[in-house]
């Protein structure tokens, strides 16, 4: 079995999902999910970038 791949039927997590979507929409439409949203972009962001070695 993959990592992404689970024992719990796919109605089972559908029916997870349905219960926390609502408030995870809602807390992300709130100014702290916004803040914290932009702060995960920008560390994301800051992982993707490439790293350069000083060559001197």
């Amino acid at each position: 079995m993959s990592a992404k791949q689970s024992d719990i039927p796919k109605y089972e997590l559908e029916k997870l999902a349905s219960c926390f979507l609502p408030d995870i929409i809602a807390f992300f439409e709130t100014e702290e999910g916004q803040r914290e949203y932009e702060e995960w972009l920008r560390q994301r962001e800051k992982e993707n970038q490439p790293k350069h070695k000083n060559i001197a």
